[in-house]
């Protein structure tokens, strides 16, 4: 085992991996709560994407683990999750049955891209500064989205969104939860997110603002609302999936899981040191294959995009080396499948601080945009501004997508811009004209 996973040579022990594997754990165990209530939304049962969350995980975890054999844990992604809930279900009207097609279809198109190397090529086309912009821009929406969620934002007819009743129980058990979080952040506790959920959860329910469930343990919910139903577009009504919408669906689950796979892999390696001196990192085709068929397989169980965590660089940094703690990792998964009944007191006061505090970190991508470069000022800040204002992650990839070959092309940097950039300009020119 210590041969396989290359103890020796990466400098680390048992004891080291396991207790990265736990802190990865704690620090994305959040996702088992907020995964299930977001696609709740769209109408799923939350107990079969309470499985569905946990396998996805497991799958994901052991691929990367033992084949790729980093310390990065997967499972369902944030932000594209709320992509799947409030934009193709809620906004574009398409059947989450149908969405999960959608996230198959991504899921094996990457295979096929990391198969060929044309997803590395295509990563590569898109500019940096974009790259940020996406990952702030899906910061605040996913914030957003907390704060709307615990109340603390509400609708206005006159201001369009305004503050909450502060007074309401839920709304100050959200602020509590809030400030605990900066708390632990700031004071860089391990699973930080995960104990103010915990905390918050209990305090909510001494309080009486959250309900106590009857039990902790029970069996392991049925998934079979959800397993295998991507499927069924594609056998029984194939012709309802031949539409540019459905297209822009595909698109987008592929675009930003290709963003968000790619700085995590990177981030972990370099905080791991495992960043050849070319700046390449070794293993990389099996990493993506292990994105690419944890998302295939993730959609088969019943739930949106799988993609690589960036806590599990807080792994990382509690010893963690190796494909072993990612092994850890998905063992804790697989023992969470039993505590489905806790599922209840997650309310969206109780998961508000985590969607927040990810929010925070996905934002500090803003400080590595050029903003003294006004042509690309522009694309950067409408696609993260349009993003919660538009309520819609791929109304701000597509706003920021359209304008970045033509500030470049009038400040004469055109020849910059990948000819792929070009293509995006009218897939999504395409996507304002047809669909929306």
């Amino acid at each position: 085992m210590k041969k396989y996973f290359l103890f020796d040579e990466l400098g680390t022990t048992y004891s080291r991996e396991i207790i990265g594997g736990v802190t990865t754990f704690l620090a994305m165990a959040y996702i088992l709560a907020v995964n299930p209530l977001i696609l709740a939304d769209a109408g799923m049962d939350k107990g079969a994407v309470f499985v569905a969350t946990a396998l996805a995980a497991i799958v994901g975890s052991l691929i990367m683990g033992v084949i790729a054999k980093f310390p990065i844990a997967l499972a369902p992604g944030m932000g594209l999750n709320a992509f799947f809930a409030y934009a193709v279900v809620l906004t574009y009207g398409i059947p989450w049955q149908t969405g999960l097609t959608g996230v198959f279809f991504s899921g094996v198109i990457f295979i096929l891209l990391s198969l060929t190397g044309i997803r590395e090529t295509i990563i590569n086309a898109i500019p940096q500064q974009l790259k940020y912009a996406v990952s702030a821009g899906i910061g605040l929406f996913i914030t957003f989205v907390g704060l709307k969620g615990a109340g603390i934002i509400v609708a206005s007819e006159s201001t369009f969104v305004t503050l909450g009743d502060l007074s309401q129980g839920s709304v100050l058990l959200a602020i509590f939860g809030i400030f605990l979080a900066v708390i632990f952040l700031t004071k860089k506790v391990s699973g930080g997110i995960f104990f103010t959920i915990v905390i918050t959860a209990i305090v909510g329910m001494v309080t009486g603002v959250v309900k106590t469930p009857e039990s902790i343990v029970s069996a392991v919910p049925s998934v079979s609302s959800t397993f295998g139903v991507a499927l069924d577009p594609i056998i029984h009504d194939f012709g309802s999936l031949l539409n540019t919408q459905f297209l822009i669906v595909v698109l987008t689950f592929l675009f930003v899981d290709f963003f968000d796979t790619a700085g995590t892999l990177m981030a972990v390696a370099d905080k791991a040191g495992l960043i050849r001196k070319d700046g390449t990192m070794p293993r990389a085709g099996r990493a993506l294959m292990a994105d690419a068929l944890g998302t295939t397989i993730g959609s088969l169980f019943g739930t949106s995009t799988t993609t690589a965590y960036v806590e599990s660089t807080s792994g990382v940094a509690a010893g963690a080396r190796s494909g072993f703690s990612s092994v850890i990792v998905a063992i804790l998964f697989a023992l969470s499948l039993f505590f489905f009944p806790l599922l209840d007191v997650l309310t969206g006061a109780v998961t508000a601080p985590a969607l927040v505090m990810v929010g925070v970190l996905m934002v500090s991508s803003l400080r590595l945009i050029e903003w003294n470069d006004f042509e690309i000022a522009v694309p950067a800040f409408l696609t993260v501004f349009m993003m919660p204002m538009g309520y819609s992650i791929a109304t701000g990839i597509a706003v920021g997508f359209i304008f970045y070959p033509i500030t470049m092309i009038l400040a004469g940097r055109r020849k910059e811009v990948h000819p792929l950039m070009y293509v995006m300009f009218f897939v999504f020119l395409a996507y304002f004209i047809w669909v929306r």
